[in-house]
């Protein structure tokens, strides 16, 4: 009796044990509607704008990417249910979360490859920097305010994205030890575009950063630096972001 008692209370032990370990999956699974949803509607709003933008259907990586990265980590509590829409939200310290469209389109106009170094500038929550590392890149993220860049490194830990290089610093100056780099996404709205991220950038290496102020028309821009170290500008679409920070 007592020997069978013990290999019952075992066996119940194990099935704790197995139901506990799946829980972190579970919960997820409990997103994957939202998240399919979510990258319906960034498909849809491709084909909307792609007269504008040249790309009316995004790379498949980057949508699998965008349907696979957990969003709702890497807002604050207070706007989970909202995590999945397609709008940016706001995280704190003045700053926001990027609309899931924007950070495809962003990421598909980088067109990153395995194993390719990328440059971020504004880490914030770290979800930006979570889908380019999800593409196999080699991720550099630098953030200027203390509080998130705290925040965003836990946040990727916690989401399974903690090799990620983070930062704190004026993203205006680059990673300069860490260049070259095949591509840099600034996610924060510079009056011009920073003459060291340039130089930083490699030869056919691609730069996408918004540019304009606050108040006025902010355009996405997609900069390409040329194998002779000449760039052409392309802009994209008008967007709104916050205002890069920093001392320049």
């Amino acid at each position: 009796m007592g020997a069978c008692t013990k290999r019952g209370l075992t066996s119940l032990l194990a099935a704790i044990l197995l139901l506990v370990s799946c829980l972190p999956a579970a919960a997820q699974d409990a997103y994957a509607e939202a998240r399919r949803r979510m990258v319906r509607e960034i498909a849809e709003m491709a084909a909307q704008t792609g007269a504008e933008t040249g790309r009316p259907r995004l790379d498949a990586r980057v949508m699998a990417a965008m349907g696979e990265v957990p969003r709702h980590r890497f807002v604050p509590p207070r706007e989970i249910g909202l995590a999945y829409a397609n709008r940016p939200l706001p995280i704190g310290h003045g700053q926001t979360i990027s609309q899931p469209y924007i950070v495809a389109l962003m990421t598909d106009l980088l067109r990153l490859k395995p194993g390719d170094r990328v440059l971020e500038i504004g880490t914030g929550s770290g979800y930006q920097a979570a889908v380019l590392a999800h593409l196999g890149a080699h991720t550099f993220s630098i953030e200027i305010i203390p509080a998130l860049a705290a925040q965003g490194r836990k946040n990727l830990a916690e989401a399974g994205y903690g090799q990620v290089r983070l930062r704190t610093g004026d993203g205006y100056y680059g990673w300069p030890e860490a260049a070259p780099f095949d591509a840099i996404i600034v996610t924060a709205a510079a009056s011009h575009v920073p003459p060291p991220l340039v130089q930083q950038l490699k030869p056919g290496g691609r730069m996408v950063i918004p540019v304009g102020t606050a108040f006025l028309t902010q355009h996405l821009l997609l900069v390409e630096k040329q194998p002779d170290g000449s760039v052409n500008t392309r802009q994209i679409l008008p967007v709104r972001f916050v205002p890069l920070t920093g001392g320049h």
